[in-house]
């Protein structure tokens, strides 16, 4: 381990590890892979930092300490406190579910919609229908877990033709190398994803790279420049195109320098689709890179890379994994103390003539003399101070985490006073899960659009030529709901007029109500009002009939019309409402 570097990055929060004191090739101890001669020099820090907090997220902090050299850490005691931190950010961020919504689809069935609202509820349903069969839900799992953990994750889509849909898949951070031209770019036009294939002595494979590329270029047939209209730009000619690269290089060709953007194509093996067609710049007629990089936070200026959910509280896990191991070894002490005995007859073992060494156990008797005395160790003040500092490292953590005491499930329900006061407590949660989600929105929006794109790419049955509309992935509330409030406020505000049927059913949904499709619902609201609407004005005109009936016969006081002389009301004939 080289001398300590000062140096200020998107990765200073690791600075005080050992594996990173090295500035220029971090982690090479621990992490022997980094070591490849293909991998850029300028992405070890970030690629050690992913190796470090994959560490903490499987217990595996103290072995890593243990092979900087100190093997005491072998010792250390954790329990899971840093994935639990993960999965709880997680659950936060991700909600009871997510679902694909696209502006002005649930006003389509109003009616009077809004124009685009027809065909921008038929894209909400095409999506829906595709992220079932993709299951999204699932994919957004992975790839979540992965940015709170590591601060980024990649999805990367691809047309299959056999399904005639796009496919989602999920990649670690760690294999994704953008290539930036201009720092004032918005997307990187050239991307890697590359790892290392392990030796295969059975099958006779030898330990390779493989790198999958995705770039931007411009079309090229017989050797001129030509240009191609896109279905999402119709009348707009565009001469970019976008290049798939996949090959695979023996790790004994390559050369020092021979970094990941610098392998030599003739010593590379490109690998062939099913169709037969070699992956070596396969034009995939589309002018965009399909790969999407989440970011788990919002990159700070000139970065591209998020940060992960425990990174600024890594040294406080550290003190209470120390923590726990001391109060380990306290509670030993305590459950069986260190005895001291003065006047007592030891027994001698026969063979070394030595006095044997005494158990504390149930049942032992020993026998003292007239002065002897028995000293016990008390060492449960010490653990009461032990359990005491690892309450205060929980709370510090959850306060700095900004998940908080509430959120972890750490704060006492009695010390909350109200539900204003616990609201006010989940107050850094809320901003925190704001700030996640916001990071995130720009992101799920891209990817929505590009995979209408690849639709109209395959020439899908039902996805017409044109715009992509706007779609984004909308998340349900992170903390409970007060439904039965909500339920109320709705009622009386809708009662009341001052809301749509379309927003109160909104606002249930956001409540947490099964409610699937808020336009399937308000149609089927509004046809059991009509249906209700009806049956009451037969009734009424059944009433009716059977009253003028009756009221031809003469009263008792020779008036025709009703017995009694009682006329039919007025209210009867008067039509029911479609809210009542």
């Amino acid at each position: 381990m080289g001398p300590r570097q000062f140096m200020i990055d998107a990765w200073s929060w690791l600075s005080y590890k050992p594996v990173m004191a090295d500035a220029g090739r971090p982690g090479t101890r621990a992490f022997p892979e980094l070591a490849a001669t293909w991998l850029p020099p300028h992405e070890l820090r970030r690629l050690a930092a992913y190796k470090v907090l994959a560490a903490y997220d499987n217990n595996q902090a103290g072995q890593l300490v243990a092979a900087s050299g100190d093997e005491a850490a072998l010792e250390r005691r954790e329990l899971g406190d840093a994935a639990n931190l993960v999965d709880t950010t997680l659950g936060y961020l991700l909600g009871s579910g997510q679902k694909i919504a696209v502006e002005g689809a649930e006003h389509a069935d109003e009616e009077a919609p809004k124009p685009g609202s027809t065909q921008a509820a038929a894209v909400q349903e095409l999506l829906r229908n595709w992220a079932e069969k993709e299951l999204l839900t699932l994919r957004v799992q992975q790839a979540e877990r992965a940015a709170v953990l590591l601060g980024d994750s990649v999805y990367v889509l691809a047309w299959n033709q056999e399904k005639r849909r796009p496919t989602l898949r999920t990649y670690d951070p760690g294999f994704f190398f953008p290539q930036w031209e201009d720092e004032d770019q918005d997307f990187p036009s050239r991307v890697h994803l590359a790892w290392e294939l392990p030796e295969d002595e059975d099958a006779g494979l030898k330990a390779r790279v493989r790198r999958v590329t995705y770039e931007l270029g411009p079309i090229f047939e017989d050797d001129e420049g030509v240009v191609r209209q896109y279905p999402w730009e119709p009348g707009r000619p565009s001469n970019v195109t976008c290049f798939l690269t996949d090959a695979e290089w023996l790790l004994e060709d390559l050369k020092r320098g021979e970094s990941l953007d610098r392998l030599p194509l003739d010593k590379a093996s490109f690998r062939v689709r099913p169709d037969g067609t070699e992956l070596d710049r396969v034009d995939l007629m589309i002018d965009f890179v399909p790969v999407i990089h989440i970011t788990n936070t919002i990159p700070d200026g000139g970065e591209h890379w998020g940060r992960s959910a425990i990174a600024r509280v890594l040294q406080g896990l550290d003190e209470l994994s120390a923590t726990d191991s001391d109060s380990s070894a306290a509670s030993a002490t305590t459950g069986t103390p260190i005895i001291g005995l003065a006047g007592a007859r030891l027994p001698v073992d026969r063979a070394t003539g030595k006095p044997e060494q005494l158990k504390v156990e149930a049942g032992a008797v020993w026998q003292l003399g007239d002065s002897g005395r028995m000293d016990a160790l008390d060492t449960s003040p010490q653990l009461a101070e032990l359990r005491s500092r690892v309450e205060h490292l929980l709370d510090r953590i959850a306060s700095n985490s900004r998940v908080t005491a509430a959120g972890l499930g750490t704060l006492d329900a009695s010390e909350v006073p109200s539900g204003y006061a616990l609201k006010l407590a989940l107050g850094p949660l809320d901003a925190l899960v704001g700030a996640m989600r916001l990071a995130r929105e720009h992101k799920y929006r891209l990817l929505f659009k590009m995979v209408q794109r690849l639709f109209q790419a395959g020439r899908a049955e039902g996805w017409l030529a044109g715009e992509s509309v706007s779609a984004r992935l909308s998340w349900a509330p992170h903390t409970p709901t007060d439904r039965a409030a909500v339920l109320e406020e709705v009622v009386q505000a809708y009662g009341a007029g001052v809301l749509s049927l379309e927003t109160a059913v909104a606002m249930l949904m956001d409540a947490g109500y099964p409610i699937r499709d808020a336009s399937q619902e308000v149609a089927r609201i509004r046809a059991k009002a009509e249906q209700e609407v009806a049956v009451r004005m037969a009734e009424a005109a059944a009433r009716r009939g059977k009253d003028d009936g009756e009221g031809g016969q003469e009263n008792a006081d020779g008036s025709a019309g009703q017995p009694g002389g009682v006329e039919v009301s007025e209210k009867v004939r008067e039509p029911v409402a479609v809210g009542n």
